[in-house]
């Protein structure tokens, strides 16, 4: 059987700068830092900050008074931040930057007197905050169906944002129906969907026309994740969304000859070499819990040679 890897996969910058917010106030304050929500959807990092001191919560009255407070990288609404003050809580927003631009244009389109509609999945963190940074009402729709049930009148002024994890695709399918129906509609395009969610897509979508199944590994509540998924079942491609070796049924790989993998946030480490050079390589590894950790080589022929090796993790840290 041969693996196909996509690239680009695994953590944004966004992601990673969270991450190190986290650990940069576990180590100038001392445990415990309280995160309000998870400061990314993937289960092994939250473990892992989990294990070394960090509160998850999603509440603020979980966390007590004057202690020390990280927003995740989705973002919060105005209200949060106002309890935050009102507890006297140190805060400190981890919130993704191309999250906060998104803030900036709804609140810019708000002031400017524009009746909003945002473009994402009810319940979503990132939602939430975006919704919450304005003090209008936001119309919420997820895809074109919803567009055909809003009544605006043609006077309106509307315009809309987007949530930044969401298929490219369907997103442009919903603008363009937006467009239909409120041809003086403004927005952003898809400028607003991050830039590593449209790479990641892309390539997902490339890898899918070359295989029989396609893996996304990932956590089941990864917006991320879970668009990766979409994106390459769109085209035909039967694929799975996996947490790790034990979510894979051996039924899905009967008569497969060629399995693509990819990532909305679990690789480690990717390397490219050529034949001029010696293939060794050394890396960290950050693991919540003892595991299989796995190591894929490509080879020239696109033949996959794979080796595992159990990690055994005890104190939270990198172990072996």
């Amino acid at each position: 059987m041969d693996i196909l890897l996509s690239q680009p996969r695994g953590f944004c910058a966004g992601v990673t700068r969270a991450i190190d917010i986290v650990e940069l106030t576990l180590e100038r304050y001392g445990a415990p830092v309280y995160v309000f929500h998870e400061i990314v959807h993937n289960q092994c990092v939250v473990n892992d900050l989990r294990q070394r001191g960090a509160v998850f919560v999603n509440h603020l009255h979980d966390i007590p008074a004057g202690a020390v407070t990280v927003f995740s990288a989705h973002g919060v609404s105005r209200a949060v931040m106002n309890e935050a003050q009102e507890r006297h809580l140190e805060a400190i927003d981890a919130t993704c930057p191309l999250v906060t631009k998104v803030h900036h244009q709804a609140q810019r389109f708000a002031r400017q007197g524009y009746q909003l509609i945002m473009i994402g999945h009810a319940g979503h963190e990132e939602v939430v905050g975006t919704m919450g940074s304005v003090s209008v009402p936001v119309t919420l729709i997820s895809d074109v169906k919803d567009v055909e049930t809003l009544n605006f009148p043609a006077t309106t002024a509307l315009a809309y944002v987007t949530q930044t994890t969401l298929s490219l695709d369907d997103t442009q399918e919903v603008i363009a129906a937006l467009q239909y129906r409120f041809p003086h509609i403004v927005g952003p395009a898809v400028d607003d969907i991050c830039y590593a969610t449209q790479n990641r897509q892309t390539a997902v979508k490339r890898m899918a026309s070359q295989v029989d199944l396609v893996l996304i590994v990932g956590a089941r509540n990864s917006s991320n994740s879970n668009r990766l998924r979409e994106v390459a079942q769109r085209d035909g491609t039967p694929a799975y969304l996996v947490q790790d070796e034990h979510d894979i049924d051996l039924a899905w790989l009967k008569g497969v000859s060629r399995v693509g993998i990819s990532s909305g946030a679990a690789l480690t480490a990717a390397f490219d070499v050529t034949d001029a050079v010696e293939a060794s390589f050394s890396t960290r590894v950050k693991m919540g819990q003892s595991s299989n950790v796995y190591a894929v080589a490509i080879m020239a022929d696109g033949k996959a040679l794979f080796a595992k090796k159990e990690v055994k993790v005890t104190l939270g840290g990198c172990g072996g």
